[in-house]
């Protein structure tokens, strides 16, 4: 019995034992487990895809790493077109940020023998950087940015087809947008997106202006009916004609894009008629009532265009739309607009041979000797030059400073200086005007000057020459 007793107390030191053991095995196993996945993921742990059971944060980012490193963006381009961009092309590399770690923290560690029967799946943002410079030069090498391969945008644009203008569509071309190009791919890199269609993002360039565009439309319309305008300048025997050989070539823009007729190039026109048809001031080439040619500078008779009202006036002209035969806007007018304004009624006055000559449609109707201003005493002589007949007044009272004359007839033609008739004297012509002269005024007989009163008209043409 007693050694049966001893067998028994044997056996259960044996089994304490056994049990002691084992707890402390258990113990040592959980302690151990805490341990180990305090630095280490539980079992059937997934971080973005990958099996990362029992790996450490910095094995779990090696792999992380090695992914990127595989890592291949493909770049859609227009017209079904693509083309690739590498991680090895750009320096693109995983950046640790902490997260691993932060998750192997928080996971729970002290009941890691129940991870075992299941699965915890994370998905964490990678952080990721590339090389600025490489990715610059990726881009660049791609084969939709070559120069040779790309064909720029261009607007819908008006053109002129010869007899009309029409609009010309747009070319949308494959132009990218360089900065936005790059801005889209890194950005699509970074976010770790296996494609990216650059059309969908907008990297192409596009026009501005389309053939649909309603005031392109409203501007080439506008064009067409202004260009099948005739302007027609009536010149006397001489004529300039505005159509559309001109007008296509005056269009302009104002600053809402509608088309105008550009003013400056209006102007241009009209100076340059003025150029050639004002004749105010000019040397005219006359010839006497003796057939002579004699060379007539100065006065004040003559056409000169009112540019600045003209301009106005051709382009209001234009715009009406209606063809039509048109004198410009004078300044000053003469009395014939031929090529010889001085045309066939005038007074020619000769103060070398002391002789007017009133011409009226090419008839002298008045003939006759006169006395002039002596060209010897200062202030007296008469002046020479082509002048308009400024007015026509009778009777008259004629002033200066130590004289006072009155006439019947008095018309004046270069300011205080004038045809009238002289009570005062008997005799004309010969060289009375070297010593009897007026004070520069063209005195003629009463009679004479009573006939002349009678034809001239305020307008016509005083040739005066020696």
């Amino acid at each position: 019995m007693a050694k049966n007793k001893e067998k028994a107390g044997a056996g259960r030191t044996i089994v304490i034992l056994l049990v002691v053991l084992l707890l402390l095995l258990t113990a040592g196993a959980y302690g151990y487990g805490v341990y180990y996945f305090s630095s280490h993921f539980l079992p059937g742990s997934m971080v973005n895809g990958f099996n990362c059971s029992y790996m450490a944060s910095e094995d779990t980012e090696d792999l992380l790493n090695q992914r990127v490193g595989a890592y291949v963006l493909a770049v859609e381009t227009m017209k079904n077109g693509q083309e690739a961009i590498s991680a090895q092309d750009v320096g693109l590399s995983y950046v640790s940020t902490g997260i691993v770690k932060q998750l192997i923290k928080d996971q729970d560690r002290f009941t890691w023998f129940l991870a075992f029967n299941q699965d915890k799946n994370y998905d964490i943002s990678e952080s990721l950087s590339y090389n600025v410079e490489l990715m610059g030069q990726a881009v660049d090498n791609l084969k939709c940015m070559q120069p040779e391969n790309v064909v720029q945008p261009v607007d819908a644009q008006i053109q002129d087809t010869g007899d009309t203008f029409e609009i010309i569509p747009e070319v949308m071309g494959n132009a990218l947008d360089r900065t936005k190009t790059e801005e889209v791919i890194s950005a699509a890199m970074l976010r770790g997106k296996t494609s990216v269609n650059l059309e969908n993002e907008s990297c192409y360039r596009k026009p501005s202006v389309y053939s649909t565009d309603e005031q392109l439309k409203a501007n080439c319309e506008k064009m067409n009916q202004l260009v099948k305008v005739i302007i027609t300048y009536d010149f006397a025997d001489r004529t300039e004609t505005v159509d559309c050989t001109l007008i296509k070539n005056w269009f302009g823009y104002n600053e809402d894009g509608n088309v105008i007729l550009d003013e400056n190039l209006v102007r241009q026109y009209v100076a340059d008629l003025g150029l050639k048809y004002d004749t105010m001031g000019q040397t005219r080439t006359f010839l006497t009532y003796d057939n002579r040619q004699v060379e007539i500078k100065g006065g004040d008779y003559g056409w000169v265009i009112d540019q600045d009202e003209e301009v106005k006036a051709l382009i209001a002209a234009i715009e009406s739309g209606v063809t039509q035969v048109r004198e410009p806007v004078y300044l000053y007018s003469g009395y014939s607009r031929g090529t010889n304004d001085i045309g066939s009624t005038y007074v020619e006055i000769d103060l070398t041979n002391q002789r007017l000559v009133f011409y009226q449609k090419g008839t002298p109707i008045v003939d006759t000797p006169i006395v002039s201003g002596n060209p010897d005493i200062e202030g007296c002589g008469t002046p020479t030059g082509c002048y308009a007949l400024d007015a026509k007044e009778s009777p008259a009272v004629l002033t200066g400073e130590d004289y006072e004359a009155n006439v019947t007839y008095w018309m004046p033609f270069a300011g205080n200086v004038g045809i009238h008739d002289a009570s005062w004297r008997s005799e004309f012509g010969g060289n009375l005007y070297l010593w009897e002269g007026s004070h520069g005024c063209v005195n003629v007989p009463y009679d004479k000057a009573a006939e002349i009163y009678a034809n001239i008209e305020v307008g016509m043409p005083v040739v005066v020459y020696e």
